[in-house]
């Protein structure tokens, strides 16, 4: 894997964890608007609380799909998922 693409996983596993790690600890706010029953956005969101653990669950998560791609466990050049050779 280069740089390039391991960039590009990591930026793909930190914005879906960032959406697994929005709802946790929210709370909608007391009262709802009367004419919509809409509650709005939560009180206090935490931002900076789940970016930083977006960061870090999402480094783990990169390590270990780096670990995976490094250690050719899975391959589309050799193995039981490769391709089958080319006809003569």
């Amino acid at each position: 894997m280069n740089w390039f693409t391991g960039v590009v996983l990591y930026v793909l596993i930190w914005w879906t964890a960032l959406f697994a790690v929005l709802p946790i600890g929210t709370r909608p706010v007391e009262g709802a608007d009367d004419r919509t029953g809409w509650r709005g956005a939560p009180e206090r969101p935490l931002m900076l609380r789940k970016v930083i653990a977006t960061t870090v669950v999402a480094a783990v998560l990169w390590g270990a799909c780096y670990a995976l791609i490094q250690s050719d466990m899975i391959s589309f050049r050799h193995g039981i998922f490769a391709a089958p050779p080319l006809p003569d």
